[in-house]
């Protein structure tokens, strides 16, 4: 299980500056206005030795007047009771304020391990020893824009993260974690791939607070499944759902595959796609559940009205239909395979565990060098990238530097110059000849350094 790390201060002092740096890019929005992160974000993040679930909060204090601070307040309080240690940030440039030392004072109480870092210290001339007076040692000195002094901070929030824990875990156990908006019936599949009522279904939606684990083998394959905790809109959750979510967060980071539900009785609303989006971005594999087909395949049955139905190709029709007005709105997760089940009569249930199988082996496919680099070559000369600000874009080599999901990096003269329709058309051409269905594929790129043109 990934420990947690949640950034807290009040507002203002770069928390989200300091959180996309972290994770690598652009998640959290920056702007030089007191509480402008509304909801805590979460994301995976490598630090240095240790990989962690990185948590980015509204501030604990400042711009009282907002009615909205307040929820922020409390959202913060809770990623602090959730996580395993805490970056505690103050403002270098502006120094310590009255707010300073509320929000120390809340760190405190938590008993939680904390760093205390001093952010906006650009400058080498700057000075942050009145913020010895917080009780909480000396600051470290960073600046989150500029990448400034980030090593030896990551360096102290390792050393007093919790050593990794052994979860059980088999090397062949397969982990599924079961996602979606709230009533889908997500603990209802879960009990009917286990064959047991081993977790409360109810049409009350929310029934479900935590994610549970449950083991079990089926034809000599070990699985984990996690039911999870319905996610909401953010304006919507509660205290006691954002716990519920962050849980979520992390189930689905232990997951090989999550399985996406949705509702094919009623089906897609604007909160699937932002289930699924948040879905994508924790690079998970994903099979979309169309769950409740029953509720659909019923209008493909013969009636008094209709007595000569063929049932088979109507509801063949009604699965494409289905099919086309899933993929046209969750265009996005165009590589996910769908499967159409009954929870409450196991139907599909069989056909979704054999799919997981075969996905599981898309998302730690990996490619020998010399076939990738010739998909490469062929795809530039089908197509080469456009040219920006007059600089032409130079596509060197590639190579597979990790599964799990499938992630590749690309030496080019400068990454800047590679726009974003080009990174999908390398994408797709890599799905075309490898495969890699329900798994996403991470495209790094990389400046060729002048040490490797040399040995040219």
């Amino acid at each position: 299980m990934l420990p947690i790390v949640a950034i807290v201060g009040r507002t203002n002092v770069g928390k989200s500056a300091l959180f996309n740096r972290l994770v690598g890019e652009r998640t959290a929005v920056v702007e030089d206005v007191p509480g402008i992160t509304r909801d805590r974000i979460y994301a995976e993040a490598e630090l240095d030795t240790r990989r962690v679930m990185l948590v980015d909060t509204g501030g604990l204090a400042g711009a009282e007047s907002d009615e909205l601070i307040t929820q922020v307040k409390q959202q913060a309080v809770t990623a602090l009771q959730e996580a395993d240690a805490l970056i505690l940030m103050v403002d270098g440039r502006e120094g310590l304020t009255s707010l300073d030392y509320e929000v120390a004072e809340v760190v405190r109480r938590t008993g939680k391990p904390c760093v205390l870092v001093a952010n906006k210290m650009e400058k080498l001339s700057a000075d942050s020893t009145d913020f010895l007076a917080l009780g909480m040692g000396p600051p470290l000195d960073i600046s989150a824009i500029h990448g400034r002094g980030l090593m030896e901070m990551v360096e102290a929030v390792e050393a007093v993260l919790p050593e990794p824990e052994a979860d059980g875990e088999l090397p062949d156990e397969l982990a599924l974690a079961v996602v979606g908006r709230p009533n889908v019936g997500k603990s209802a599949l879960v009990n009917a791939i286990l064959g047991q009522q081993r977790v409360i279904v109810s049409e009350v939606p929310g029934t479900t607070r935590d994610a549970v684990d449950e083991v079990f083998e089926r034809d000599g394959q070990t699985y984990r499944i996690v039911d999870t905790a319905g996610l909401r809109k953010r304006s919507r959750r509660q205290d006691t759902e954002y716990y519920s979510s962050l849980r979520t967060f992390r189930a689905v980071a232990r997951a090989h595959i999550v399985l996406l539900m949705v509702d094919a009785g009623e089906g897609l609303v604007s909160l699937d796609a932002r289930v699924a989006g948040e879905v994508m971005e924790a690079d998970r594999a994903v099979i979309i559940v169309a769950n409740k087909w029953d509720v659909v395949a019923k209008y493909a049955e013969p009636d008094e009205e209709y007595p000569d139905l063929d049932y088979n190709k109507v509801e063949k029709t009604l699965r494409q239909d289905f099919a086309r007005i899933l993929r046209h709105e969750l265009k996005f997760l165009a590589y996910a395979p769908l499967v159409y089940t009954c929870a409450l009569t196991g139907e599909g249930v069989a056909e979704l565990l054999q799919q997981a199988g075969e996905v599981r082996e898309q998302f730690e496919k990996r490619i020998d060098t010399g076939p990738l680099n010739r998909v490469l070559r062929d795809a530039l000369a089908a197509h080469h990238p456009p040219t920006k600000k007059g600089r032409q874009p130079r596509l060197y080599y590639a190579t597979q530097v990790r599964s799990g999901p499938p992630t590749f990096v690309i030496f080019v003269n400068d990454p800047s110059l590679i726009h974003f329709s080009y990174k999908r058309y390398l994408s797709n051409k890599l799905r075309e000849a490898f495969g890699f269905e329900g798994t996403p594929i991470r495209l790094l790129w990389r400046a060729r350094s002048k040490r490797d043109r040399r040995k040219e």
